[in-house]
C-alpha cells in the first residue's frame, strides 16, 4: 500500500521559483506512483504586485486553504505532510495557522523552503516564539547548505535535508558548441527574471554605461514582468544614460519565445541582492542553454555557480566588479564557450528535474520513517 502524503504547496500564478517547484510536483508521474498524494495550493497572492501586501481577498482564501487542510485531515490519516513554508512577513503567519492545524491533528511534518529570511526576524520576541512553535518536532529541506544558517536556531542539523531544485529538460542541439566564437563582435548580454530593483536591474544597467562608456560591443536585453520597476522608469533611465538600441527591455516571455532569447545571448547576467533569493531556476534554466553566467553569493547561487570555472560570482551591488566581469567575456569568446560548456555539464549532472524528483521521494521517504530531534 502506498503511503499517504498531503502537499501544501505554491502552484502558479503567479510564475516564481517556488510556484513552479510546486506545479513540477504535482504533475510529476514519479512522485504520483510513489506516494498516495493530495494537493492544496497554498497560493494567496495570484499576480506579482499583490505579493507580501494584505487584503480582504487574502483574508477569504487563506480560510479557504485552511477549510480544505482541515477536510482533508478529517477524511485521510496522512503519514505525512508537506508544507511550502514561507520564511517571515504576512506569509508566515498565514502559513502558520496551516501548521498549528496540522500539529492539532499530530501530523508529521516536513517544511520545504523556497525562501530565506528567518534569521533577520528572529529578533523580535513574538516572531522568535512562533518560530519554536512551528519547528518543534518537525523536519525540513532546504535548497543548499549555504542556507541552514536562516534556520539553525531553530532546527538541529539531523532534521535537515538537502535538495536542489531541478528542471525539465528541452530538446536541444549541443547549447554551448554551436555558439559562434569568431563572426558577430557583439556581445550579447541577457537578464530575464522579475524586473525588480533588488534583482539587481540597475546595477546591471549601471555597468551596461560603463561599458558603453568604453566603446565595447555590446548588447543587454531585459526580458521579465515589471514589478518594482516600472516601464517608463526603465526606458527613462536607460535614455538617460544615452543607451538607446543597445539596452532594451522586451516585457515578459514565456514558453519557445523566453527560450529564443537565451538562444540568441552569449552570457547570462543575473546580479541579484534579493533579501528572499534562495535557489534560483533562472539560473538552472541559462545552464541548460550553456551559457556562463555572472550572478552574486547570494542564498544558494554558489552551489550553481562555480566562480571561474562555469561563469563568476560579483559581490552584490557591485557595479565595478559586474562590469570587469562583463568585459572579460566580451574580449574572451573562448571563455564564454568553455564556460557555458562547464554549466551545462554541471546541469546535467545536479540539476535535472528527474534529479530532483529522485532527491524529493527519497527524502520524503526517510521523513516518514524518521522521529525529528
Amino acid at each position: 500500500m502506498k503511503s499517504k502524503v498531503l502537499l501544501i504547496l505554491h502552484i502558479p500564478p503567479p510564475v516564481n521559483g517556488a510556484a513552479m517547484v510546486g506545479k513540477y510536483i504535482m504533475d510529476s508521474q514519479s512522485i504520483n506512483e510513489t506516494f498516495d498524494a493530495d494537493y492544496i495550493n497554498l497560493t494567496t497572492s495570484f499576480d506579482l504586485g499583490s505579493i507580501g501586501k494584505g487584503s480582504i481577498g487574502k483574508i477569504f482564501t487563506t480560510m479557504k486553504v485552511i477549510l480544505r487542510t482541515a477536510k482533508a485531515l478529517l477524511k485521510t490519516n496522512y503519514d505525512l505532510c508537506y508544507v511550502t513554508l514561507t520564511a517571515k512577513g504576512a506569509g508566515f503567519y498565514k502559513d502558520f495557522l496551516i501548521v498549528c492545524l496540522l500539529k492539532l491533528f499530530r501530523k508529521k511534518i516536513i517544511f520545504h523552503f523556497h525562501n530565506k529570511g528567518i534569521k533577520e526576524s528572529k529578533s523580535n520576541f513574538i516572531k522568535n516564539g512562533l518560530y519554536r512553535l512551528t519547528f518543534e518536532n518537525t523536519q525540513s529541506i532546504l535548497l543548499a547548505p549555504q542556507l541552514y544558517s536562516d534556520v539553525s536556531d531553530y532546527v538541529h542539523k539531523e532534521n535537515v535535508y538537502f535538495c536542489p531544485n531541478g528542471i525539465p529538460d528541452i530538446e536541444q542541439d549541443s547549447p554551448s558548441s554551436s555558439r559562434d566564437i569568431t563572426g558577430d563582435p557583439v556581445c550579447r548580454f541577457l537578464f530575464l527574471s522579475n524586473m525588480m530593483r533588488q534583482k539587481g536591474v540597475f546595477v546591471l544597467l549601471e555597468a551596461c554605461a560603463l561599458l558603453d562608456g568604453m566603446g565595447l560591443p555590446f548588447e543587454c536585453h531585459f526580458v521579465g514582468a515589471w514589478s518594482d520597476i516600472s516601464e517608463t522608469e526603465f526606458n527613462r533611465a536607460v535614455s538617460e544614460k544615452g543607451l538607446k538600441g543597445k539596452v532594451i527591455a522586451h516585457g515578459p516571455k514565456y514558453g519557445g519565445e523566453k527560450i529564443r532569447f537565451f538562444k540568441e545571448s552569449d552570457v547570462f547576467v543575473f546580479p541579484t541582492f534579493y533579501h528572499n533569493e534562495a535557489f534560483p531556476l533562472v539560473n538552472l534554466e541559462a545552464m541548460q542553454q550553456g551559457l556562463p553566467i555572472i550572478s552574486t553569493p547570494e542564498g544558494g547561487i554558489p552551489e550553481m555557480i562555480l566562480d571561474g570555472q562555469t561563469g563568476f560570482l560579483t559581490n552584490q551591488g557591485n557595479v565595478s566588479e559586474l562590469a570587469e566581469k562583463m568585459i572579460f567575456l566580451i574580449n574572451s569568446p573562448g571563455s564564454r564557450v568553455a564556460m557555458g560548456m562547464a554549466g551545462r555539464r554541471l546541469y546535467e549532472k545536479c540539476f535535472t528535474l528527474s534529479n530532483f524528483e529522485h532527491n524529493m521521494k527519497t527524502i520524503l521517504v526517510k521523513a516518514m520513517i524518521v522521529e525529528p530531534t
